[in-house]
């Protein structure tokens, strides 16, 4: 047996090696006998020592190469060490499944939409509901930023009834690991009102024996939205115990109080949830303005990848696969829950249908639909949907 001829094209690890020459030695002790083994051990040796130089060698190679983002090979950002880094979600693997789509396929933007009719906006209170919404989202947002360590350059943070909220909120401080914290903390929040809702009412139509006229399907989906988001940036990190904890509170305490609070004042909670989308778009945009302007380097590198999960459920194109184009789908789906929120708000309770998926008399009229083709931030009047 020649060792000479063993392929070593493909890098193999010292175990892999060992086990592949003591295959080729067994083949040709069982051919030759004891003595085809000795002139085997021989060369075995010194095949040996070339390869390990030359993995070494190659190893040295692809370390200067990766020096720079050192995690790109694996995962885009984590605080966890290289040697510990596993698919922290991995796709289960079974003999006859291949895989399993999302139940609620993404609608699907373009870039000039999200780039064009997607902006931060406020909707002004205009009662004492509005208020108390209004107040318990700002309450929410100064809890949310000492938990996320989320700063700014001016004294004090800009609120979604401020004027300039993005122009004169300017983060400072913020690398690509605390956005990732702050954007982890967020999804995880956010996805908790819409299945509260959809689960209430889903109830409440049992008990009625009515049709619940198109609500439950779009707060579900909300939620199953929002659940995307918190996936696809666990692709990118993956949070530590004390992380953990904080969301297992706060995931607590939230459900609890939107069951109540839906329960005694669904309006309230819709109009909460509009403005607490307003927040989420508001940090979106912020994060966009840092990714543009070169404030976030391991983002903008060129071997930035993002995760499948995230081009398999919004379709993005192989030209708009950058972590600016994934915040522009991110924000753009918040932009519309938004939407979907403030003018649920604005509809009776009991009896309106939803205008989102309703079919329109008139369908060359502007209404509204899931898509962005016709967007209204602050959210849809009833006279003019219903």
């Amino acid at each position: 047996m020649d060792i000479s001829k063993l392929s070593t094209a493909l890098p193999l690890s010292r175990p892999q090696l060992s086990k592949a020459v003591a295959a080729s030695m067994l083949r040709s002790c069982s051919a030759h006998g004891v003595a085809g083994c000795r002139p085997v051990l021989g060369s075995y040796s010194l095949h040996l020592q070339q390869t390990q130089s030359s993995i070494q060698s190659q190893n040295r190679r692809q370390f200067s190469s990766t020096a720079k983002f050192p995690l790109q090979a694996r995962r885009q950002f984590s605080s966890t060490a290289r040697t510990s880094l596993k698919a922290y979600f991995p796709e289960p693997e079974t003999e006859k499944i291949r895989t399993s789509p999302p139940a609620w396929p993404h609608p699907g933007f373009t870039v000039e939409q999200m780039r064009d009719n997607v902006a931060y906006a406020h909707r002004q209170p205009r009662d004492f509901s509005d208020r108390v919404a209004l107040t318990m989202v700002r309450l929410l947002r100064f809890c949310m930023d000492t938990a996320t360590g989320y700063k700014h350059n001016v004294e004090q943070p800009k609120k979604p009834g401020d004027a300039n909220a993005v122009a004169e909120t300017k983060p400072y401080g913020m690398d690509e690991r605390k956005w990732l914290i702050r954007m982890v903390f967020l999804e995880s929040v956010a996805g908790v009102p819409g299945m509260v809702a959809g689960m209430l009412r889903h109830l409440h139509s049992l008990r009625r024996m009515k049709r619940d006229n198109g609500w439950i399907e779009t707060l579900l989906e909300e939620s199953q939205n929002e659940r995307m988001h918190l996936l696809t940036f666990l692709k990118m990190a993956e949070p530590g115990w004390f992380m953990r904890v904080m969301i297992l509170g706060a995931q607590g305490v939230f459900f609890n109080s939107m069951f109540l609070s839906y329960l005694v004042s669904p309006r309230t909670c819709h109009r909460f949830v509009g403005y607490l989308e307003e927040e989420a778009v508001l940090t979106y945009t912020l994060a966009i303005e840092d990714v543009e302007a070169g404030r976030l380097p391991k983002w903008t590198d060129p071997s930035f990848v993002v995760p499948d999960l995230a081009v398999n459920y919004w379709k993005m194109p192989e030209s708009n696969r950058t972590m600016r184009d994934l915040l522009l789908y991110i924000r753009a789906d918040e932009a519309k829950h938004r939407e979907v929120n403030h003018t649920l708000g604005n509809l009776n309770q009991k009896e309106d249908p939803n205008p989102f998926v309703s079919s329109y008399k008139d369908p060359n009229t502007p209404h509204p639909s899931k898509g962005l083709e016709h967007v209204r931030p602050t959210g849809w009047e009833r006279k003019e949907v219903i």
